[in-house]
């Protein structure tokens, strides 16, 4: 008998390790504030949203994040959207003010899962209202694209008010406006620091040997054009990438033509055309030969995400 009874709570065991291991979620991998598994979200709707949700954060720091799935595999959408939001640790820690839009076309469900932070602002009714009476209109009539950005712009109204308001006409003004229409990349301040510093330390070398140098100097200034144009995007973005290429148009032949009458510039340049080459602040500028216009220098002496958050299971779901 009471090997029966140890068969018995074995097999009891296994088996509720075995539904245990069944309904593990397997987290999707965290691509950005939309994560589009599914492939239901236009590129245009995600870039918009994206934007949206990026200019969001920089004014509260709360962390939106959207992902679709194509289905859940079985799993509950509670279930399901709470193992993601704990994986990708959505808002800021100390704050858990994150939350997470999550739609599954096949299984025709959808989940707004709420950080605690912001449970007092989005409770479970207002959530499953949204879900009810924005999105899931959209969905049945297969329109993805505008249930989901109605329902970021219904959440961001709540937890913003007039703000929301200011972004969404600053937003349309800036779409009008060419400068704007190109982005820089979703980075970090870090990356955007280091990045940074490895493109001006570059193009800024290179700018202060052609203010420093006779002769080649004037070439280097039309070669580093495209390069302040371009390169500078990467970091601070169009805008800033424009008013920096016009400073540097400006104050490299400004700069050039002040040193010019100094008496250091006129013996290189002297140097050069008498020596072929000529020492300028530690660097020896050798000539290609005589009447050439090239030298060489020798020395004289280098992704959105989680900020720690947690849910407590608040929020909503619905399915259409």
């Amino acid at each position: 008998m009471k090997n029966i009874l140890r068969i018995w709570l074995f097999a009891a065991v296994l088996l509720s390790a075995t539904c245990i291991y069944a309904h593990t979620v397997d987290a999707p991998y965290l691509t950005g504030r939309v994560t589009d598994n599914a492939q239901i979200i236009s590129d245009e709707t995600r870039k918009t949203i994206t934007e949206r949700l990026k200019a969001h954060e920089n004014r509260t720091t709360n962390q939106i994040a959207v992902l679709t799935v194509p289905s859940l595999d079985g799993i509950g959408v509670e279930e399901y959207a709470a193992a993601v939001f704990s994986a990708w640790k959505l808002g800021q820690k100390g704050k858990d003010n994150g939350i997470l839009f999550l739609v599954a076309p096949h299984d025709r469900r959808v989940r707004i899962e709420v950080g605690y932070g912001l449970e007092g602002f989005i409770n479970d009714g207002l959530a499953g209202g949204i879900i009810r009476d924005t999105m899931t209109p959209y969905f049945k009539k297969g329109d993805y694209d505008s249930g989901i950005e109605n329902g970021i712009k219904e959440i961001i109204l709540l937890l913003e008010g007039g703000l929301a308001q200011m972004e969404d006409s600053s937003g349309a003004a800036r779409s009008k406006n060419p400068l704007f229409h190109l982005e820089a990349p979703d980075m970090s301040l870090t990356e955007r620091i280091l990045i940074g510093a490895f493109v001006f330390t570059i193009i800024g070398l290179f700018t202060v040997i052609g203010v420093l140098t006779p002769g080649i100097g004037w070439f280097l200034y039309f070669f580093l054009i495209p390069f302040w144009a371009m390169f500078p995007i990467i970091v601070v973005g169009p805008t800033g990438a424009l008013y920096l290429l016009t400073t540097y148009l400006i104050v490299f032949p400004v700069a050039k033509l002040l040193f010019r009458n100094s008496q250091w510039y006129e013996k290189a340049a002297k140097d050069l055309k008498t020596r072929g080459s000529a020492t300028i602040g530690g660097f020896t500028v050798t000539s290609g030969g005589s009447g050439s216009s090239g030298s060489s220098w020798s020395s004289g002496s280098s992704g959105f995400s989680g900020g720690g958050g947690s849910s407590g299971g608040g929020g909503a779901s619905g399915s259409w």
